[in-house]
């Protein structure tokens, strides 16, 4: 039997339900308090890593006659309460290998009792509190980030290091328990690396209660790692630990200091046991191994320019996540990275999607078959499974399956909200893309495609209002999340708005010539009614469509703009044919209100398995 197993035993015998571990750190924290001790540099109360705690002064044993004596003069509550200690004779149980016992000064042994007392009587209020009448009330769900790690070291070469701690803390953190624990995503705690930002202003911004800080200095064969933990409101600094180590292998070290600073704040902020999701994750951790820092790094790069969603960004990416395969050909997490970088380049029209698609589902394929826990494998599945399969079944399932591996990934949550609107499913569609901004509050992908859902939803003004507070956090946004601007002009066309519309697309993307501006302007002016504009924006648009890699999906809006029912129907039925990602929002896309009746449309929303 474990040290701390005979202590809880000793304590709490079994049918006393209590949160053992949280009481046991928190009664340790108010002894050190009262001793005037310091976890990092102990004088009575080590810490034994994964152990428990050791006792550090010198011990003797005292009779029971004179601890009676020394607190005759106390109130009565308090003796009885050092008296049903020692009846428990917790000062025969070793912590850590040392006994307690006497010269342990006696106003000690009153402290330590005091504070035991109150920390079991607190644990079992709360204890009750949560297993009382209340038992089927929602939980409040803890938000927590993880700022990143401050390279200290003087070498900027070292990045590596402190950048790879904080994805590993998110990730430990993530898996604890998601349904009352949510981890910040990666994407939007590295937005305040070097932020003059005060805690406050970062806490409202992500909606956090807690943040973690932290730092990294190491030499040739030593790394010493700070962090503490913050709760956001009062700024009160709940814990800070040191960890120093000998620097034998990056990974093994980074990976260690994770699981223990996450022990803590298990201890520190609670944690309700369960997780499937977590046992399902470790099954398998040599599969998420990495041979070096070099590959990891490489893999964060591409996801850092995957991320900026714009074509030179997508061919970055690319290229890094293939020197990852290059240097580490079983490292999974490369090859999902390399699946959705070709399937966002095909669904965004940028390769011929029918060779594309295949080589995503390849990479997909090959990186579950390396780490079938992958969640992210499991999304760019489902991502193929819907754009280019139509294969809607195989991609709700794949969706579902990587929530469950890793419910904090964001990603995951928000593809499979567009999955849900585009099934008319707008609810869920809403509460999936909400549990995304959650977990990655500044993403404005995320945002962006809030937009889209409610534009698909009919709710115009909501649409419009969430992509103009897209383009309000980037005024970039332009070049890289056009969509944002592109759902503003739907809406506002839908709305009859259309001088607004036509002015603020000119306003937002200039006198482009590029063939898709000219298809939308096309657009427009059709469903105002403006026949000459719409056919000189056709013609303009006609003359510049040689230059797409995928001209059908453009080609669909540009001849919107006239009558021609049947034109408008053969290209949905080349688009099909194409296995074009154009066709996945043809159930719930306003545009298409005017074709519901025909029986060929009817006819192929049967076939793409839409109704």
């Amino acid at each position: 039997m474990s040290v701390r197993e005979e202590l809880r035993q000793r304590l709490w015998p079994d049918g006393t339900f209590v949160d053992f571990d949280h009481n046991i750190s928190s009664a340790i924290n108010k002894l050190r308090t009262v001793l005037n001790d310091s976890a990092s540099h102990p004088r009575f109360i080590e810490t034994v890593g994964r152990r428990g705690y050791r006792f550090l002064a010198d011990v003797k044993r005292v009779s029971r006659e004179s601890v009676t004596a020394s607190v005759s003069a106390a109130p009565a509550a308090s003796a009885s309460a050092v008296l049903a200690v020692q009846e428990q004779k917790l000062p025969e149980i070793p912590i850590g290998g040392a006994k307690l016992g006497a010269r342990f000064p006696r106003r000690w042994v009153l402290v330590a009792a005091a504070v035991l007392l109150v920390s079991v009587v607190v644990a079992g209020y709360f204890q009750w509190r949560r297993s009382a009448g209340t038992s089927d009330a929602p939980s409040q769900r803890v938000m927590l980030a993880v700022l990143p790690f401050e390279n200290l070291t003087g070498d900027p070469g070292q990045e590596y290091f402190s950048d790879g701690l904080t994805e590993e803390m998110i990730a430990e953190l993530g898996r604890l328990n998601p349904d009352h624990l949510g981890v910040i995503a990666r994407t939007s705690v590295m937005i305040y690396k070097h932020s003059p930002k005060g805690l406050d202003q970062i806490g409202r911004e992500l909606g956090v209660q807690y943040v973690i800080e932290g730092s990294v200095r190491r030499d040739a064969n030593h790394v010493r790692i700070t962090a503490q933990l913050i709760q956001v409101k009062d700024q009160t600094h709940l814990w800070a630990r040191e960890y120093d180590r000998e620097l034998k292998n990056l990974l093994v070290v980074q990976g260690e200091i994770a699981q223990e600073l996450t022990d803590e704040i298990k201890l520190t902020i609670g944690d309700q046991p369960n997780s499937k999701t977590d046992a399902a994750i470790r099954l398998h951790p040599a599969a998420r191994a990495v041979t070096s820092y070099e590959v990891y790094d490489l893999y964060l790069k591409g996801r850092y320019f995957w991320n900026k969603r714009s074509p030179s960004g997508f061919q970055q990416a690319a290229e890094y996540f293939q020197q990852a395969i290059a240097k580490d050909p079983n490292y999974a997490p490369a090859y999902a990275g390399l699946a959705d970088t070709y399937g966002l380049m095909s669904t965004w029209y940028l390769v011929p999607h029918a060779e594309y698609m295949p080589r995503a589902r390849e990479a997909a394929l090959k990186a579950l078959a390396l780490d079938e826990t992958l969640a992210e494998a499991h999304v760019s599945l489902a991502l193929i499974a819907e754009n280019y399969d139509y294969d809607w079944e195989t991609a709700e399932k794949e969706f579902q399956r990587a929530i469950q591996l890793n419910p904090e990934y964001a990603t995951a949550h928000q593809w499979y909200a567009e999955y849900l609107s585009w099934q008319g499913r707008f609810n869920e569609a809403l509460a999936e893309s909400d549990r995304a901004r959650q977990l990655d509050p500044m993403s404005l992908i995320i945002a962006n495609d809030r937009g889209a859902i409610l534009y698909y939803a009919r709710q115009y003004d909501r649409a419009i209002e969430q992509c103009q507070a897209v383009l309000k956090m980037d005024p970039g946004t332009s070049e890289n999340f056009g969509n944002a601007r592109n759902f503003i002009f739907l809406s506002e066309i839908e709305q009859g708005k259309f001088p607004q519309a036509i002015e603020g697309y000119n306003r937002g993307y200039g006198s482009t010539d590029h063939p898709w501006a000219w298809a939308m302007k096309a657009y427009a002016y059709g469903r105002w009614g403006k026949k000459e504009e719409s056919q000189r924006a056709l013609k303009k648009f006609l003359q510049l469509s040689p230059q797409l890699t995928e001209p059908t999906p453009a080609l669909l809006f540009a001849y919107f703009s006239g009558p021609d029912k049947k034109k408008i129907l053969d290209l949905l039925e080349k688009a099909y044919q194409e296995r074009s990602p154009a066709l996945t929002n043809l159930k719930v896309d306003p545009k298409y209100d005017n074709l519901r009746s025909e029986p060929r449309f009817q006819e192929l929303l049967r076939r793409l398995r839409l109704q």
